[in-house]
């Protein structure tokens, strides 16, 4: 007895559905980014408005009050922080770009590299188009220079950890690896926001922009970087040299 025509329909079922999540996955992280974007914004307009002030002097004078009962919490958010300085942040772009190069994927390392560098242009344009200046120099635990919307800190930890994150999270099949890498990765960018905040170096609202504007473009170009490997993969003829062509 021939078999059902139902069967052959239902052996093409997984591959229709890795399509449609091949689609609708760029799809909802352009859709997440666009709505951070505008959160981005919307947070930006009331910061000028002054409309954050109440909020942002309350965590300030909640953070104060919180390291001086707990002198020890200083240092902690001190050695946090340093993981979103420019040092740090720099190190593991540069080692991320140098191996990924190394493995010839070389379109990533351009793109990871040009998202980490346009992203620190923008987040020091957007400083000198706000103006605000940082919170005064008495509620916080070290003097730091340099404008204050959004946190550079909250901005590019957000960039770099994020974007290396699901780079990473990318190359395991198990959903608990996964989950894991990624969720370490927000941790840290959270991390060095919260610090940044406890320190008193920042107003809560800067750190709040600086993971808006960051999660944001670091979204929208792994949605590229995903789009040009998917050509490059959809193109093999191209990645031999047209080999094929010259055999014939």
């Amino acid at each position: 007895m021939p078999p059902l025509p139902r069967e052959s329909g239902s052996a093409l079922r997984p591959s229709q559905r890795e399509r449609y999540q091949s689609l609708l996955k760029p799809l909802f992280i352009v859709f997440v980014a666009a709505l951070l974007a505008l959160a981005f914004a919307h947070l930006g307009s009331e910061v000028v408005e002054g409309d954050t002030r109440f909020f942002d002097m309350q965590l300030l004078r909640g953070a104060q009050s919180l390291r001086a009962a707990h002198p020890w919490l200083a240092e902690v958010m001190r050695d946090l922080s340093g993981l979103g300085s420019t040092t740090v942040l720099a190190l593991f772009t540069v080692a991320t770009t140098g191996y990924l190069a190394l493995i010839s994927a070389r379109t990533s390392a351009f793109l990871v590299a040009t998202s980490v560098i346009s992203g620190s242009i923008l987040v020091s344009v957007f400083k000198a188009a706000f103006g605000r200046l940082r919170p005064d120099a008495a509620y916080a635990e070290l003097s730091v220079a340099g404008l204050s919307f959004p946190s550079g800190h909250a901005s590019m930890s957000a960039i770099v950890f994020l974007t290396l994150g699901s780079l990473l999270a990318s190359t395991h099949s198990r959903p608990a690896e996964r989950i894991y890498i990624l969720g370490t990765a927000v941790l840290m960018t959270l991390l060095v926001g919260l610090s940044r905040v406890a320190l008193g170096v920042h107003w809560a609202t800067d750190v709040l922009g600086g993971w808006a504007f960051g999660a944001a473009w670091a979204g929208l170009w792994l949605v590229l970087a995903r789009h040009v490997a998917r050509r490059g993969d959809a193109n093999p003829v191209s990645r031999t040299g047209g080999s094929e062509h010259n055999k014939r």
